[in-house]
């Protein structure tokens, strides 16, 4: 793909590296976030500061958003200054975000009627695979459209793959959220097994990660629940989030999932004793 203007609404742990990627592969970059003082490297860097979301996009071909909660995602899309304001046809807006596959469905009506092209586009690989450029991402909408943004979703990810209609990539992001829930639990029970055993961490875990009891959570969290490390690669308050909307589309559907059931109450309760702004490997703390 030939250089282009690019947007990027949400600088934080993981926009952050994803910005530096298409800096990389040599597209111009207009950033814009809540709080400016977390997009001062990338402005350093060259990229360009926008007022508001809605002058983000005046000025951008493609625009990306990763932003919190769905809540955040409906400000952004459809506030007074948010990006359908400044918008134009012809343009394309991904969401990134982990939100609602129905929020998903409603913003890419909305872009349509002004003749924007909307994906829905979450993502899974934490703060590494963003800093890798590695990160597994899961899109929803026009098959077309995907295939048009494909280039830019290669400066930053390797497993991308189209999931269907609009909300489609939304709901492959509950599936996987759904999946590392109770991983989680087994990857902390399966330490401190281990740990009242009597052995020594790194060599069971040298033995575990690469069987048929294999995860990405055991090989790269793992690690850093053992070195006491529960920096945020992915915040416990967001994970709460997705669960929270996972056993909401979960109801939808009259399902009943009772491993993430028991994931979500323990991650609350572990928010609960101020841990909503660690890493979700901090799940380990649950047993203290």
């Amino acid at each position: 793909m030939e250089n282009i203007k690019v947007g990027f609404i949400g600088t934080g742990v993981m926009g952050k590296s994803m910005v530096r990627h298409l800096q990389k592969a040599g597209h111009e970059l207009f950033v814009y976030t809540r709080t400016k003082a977390k997009a001062e490297e990338l402005l350093n860097e060259g990229a360009v500061w926008c007022q508001t979301p809605a002058e983000a996009a005046r000025q951008t071909d493609v625009l990306f958003t990763i932003v919190g909660e769905p809540s955040d995602v409906e400000e952004v899309y459809f506030g007074r200054e948010g990006v359908l304001a400044g918008g134009r046809p012809g343009q394309t807006i991904i969401d990134m975000t982990t939100s609602n596959p129905s929020l998903a469905a409603q913003v890419y009506e909305k872009a349509k009627e002004k003749g924007i092209d909307a994906l829905d586009a979450p993502v899974s690989g934490g703060d590494t695979g963003a800093k890798n450029g590695t990160l597994a991402i899961m899109v929803g909408g026009n098959r077309t459209t995907f295939e048009k943004v494909l280039p830019l979703f290669e400066t930053f990810g390797q497993n991308i793959v189209y999931q269907g209609e609009a909300g489609a990539g939304q709901h492959a992001k509950m599936s996987n959220q759904i999946a590392i829930a109770t991983n989680m639990i087994g990857v902390c029970e399966a330490l401190l097994y281990a740990q009242k055993a009597g052995l020594n961490l790194d060599t069971v875990l040298k033995s575990i990660s690469t069987g048929a009891a294999g995860s990405w959570s055991l090989s790269n969290l793992a690690p850093r629940m053992i070195q006491g490390d529960f920096a945020p690669g992915f915040y416990v308050k967001h994970f709460i989030k997705d669960m929270r909307i996972a056993m909401e589309e979960s109801e939808k559907m009259e399902l009943d999932l009772p491993g993430l059931a028991l994931a979500k109450r323990m991650y609350e309760e572990l928010a609960s004793k101020g841990e909503a702004e660690s890493g979700t490997q901090a799940l380990l703390k649950y047993w203290n």
